[in-house]
């Protein structure tokens, strides 16, 4: 069991540090909501585009939807222009958001060929100047996500750390891989002690945390301040909050019964169905259905069936019948 401390991030205080990390494609609306509804300290949006936003584009406004279920919430800008970017989390600002998260971390070639995400830690002067132009913009804690570095030759994280604490940056989430590893290997979670080391700001550690252990063990390794947590909610919007109980108590909480497992995935369909309009809700819940029943017997034949269906009270129906024997079996 490790002593859990709130994470300060700048005025903003949370309870549990366990964060849900901003993925593309995964963080919108209906899935932050159920992970805050579920006990997350902090939720975080999709990378969204700052140029995208200033020009108010149907995308942008989409990505930007959220509800108070799921404040404070933290919104996370990509781009690599400091006053485009800085004029974004002003809108931001303006519409309530509590933190501006700078993504220079992602590691997708259509983001690092605009010379954005990941890209950024190649150029440490100008990165800075994106980081100064955007803390200045606005009141709000403006924090950094970022890599261990560009590849093993250039892992300049804890000096990049420091740049941001100097420019005002309220905290620095680490993701213990190279962009040139993308998502291969194992996050290095003892280097994010080196960034730890560098800077008196927060340090929230990412990568790799799918078992409540591997959260304190990335604690203990690197003196991180908080976890930050990805792929390993997949299907699992109650991940985070078994986390933060482990980390708080030392013991483990079990996952829902399945019979709620099945409510709570029925819920997020119909959510993204609302969000997304009855086609395209349909095409993004696909994804979520197959994480949230991967692990259950018959799980491949289910997803066979489900991702050629188009008629969405059809798929409803299948879902029920699918995990109406999956209860029956753990009561018996």
């Amino acid at each position: 069991m490790t002593t859990l401390k709130p994470l300060q991030i700048g005025p903003l205080s949370i309870d549990d540090p366990v964060l849900l990390a901003p993925m593309s494609g995964v963080t919108d609306m209906p899935f932050r909501r159920l992970v805050k509804e579920f006990g997350a300290g902090l939720v975080i949006s999709e990378m969204i585009a700052s140029r995208e936003m200033l020009h108010d584009s149907r995308r942008s406004r989409e990505l930007l939807t959220r509800s108070a279920d799921e404040q404070p919430i933290a919104v996370q800008l990509a781009g690599c222009d400091g006053e485009i970017m800085a004029e974004a989390a002003k809108i931001n600002e303006q519409e309530g958001v509590a933190v501006i998260d700078i993504n220079m971390g992602c590691p997708a070639k259509k983001v690092v060929n605009g010379q954005a995400g990941s890209a950024l830690m190649r150029d440490e002067v100008h990165a800075g100047r994106i980081l100064q132009a955007v803390a200045a913009a606005v009141d709000i804690p403006v924090t950094l996500k970022m890599r261990t570095g560009w590849d093993d030759n250039n892992r300049n994280a804890p000096r990049l750390a420091k740049i941001a604490e100097d420019c005002g940056i309220r905290m620095v989430t680490v993701h213990g891989r190279t962009r040139c590893q993308l998502y291969n290997g194992r996050a290095d979670w003892d280097f994010i002690a080196e960034v730890k080391a560098a800077v008196r700001i927060p340090v929230v550690g990412n990568g790799d945390i799918t078992r409540e252990e591997d959260a304190l063990a990335l604690l203990d390794r690197s003196g991180a301040d908080g976890v930050m947590i990805g792929r390993g909610a997949y299907g699992r919007p109650w991940f985070l909050a078994q986390v933060a109980h482990y980390l708080r108590f030392g013991r483990k909480i079990p996952a829902p019964p399945i019979e709620v497992q099945c409510a709570v995935m029925l819920c997020h369909y119909q959510a993204l169905l609302s969000h997304y309009g009855g086609a395209v809700g349909l095409r993004v819940a696909r994804k979520h259905i197959a994480w949230y029943c991967k692990d259950l017997p018959g799980a491949a034949e289910f997803r066979a069936r489900v991702v050629r269906m188009d008629d969405a009270s059809r798929v409803m129906r299948e879902i029920k019948q699918f995990y109406m024997p999956q209860a029956e079996l753990v009561a018996a």
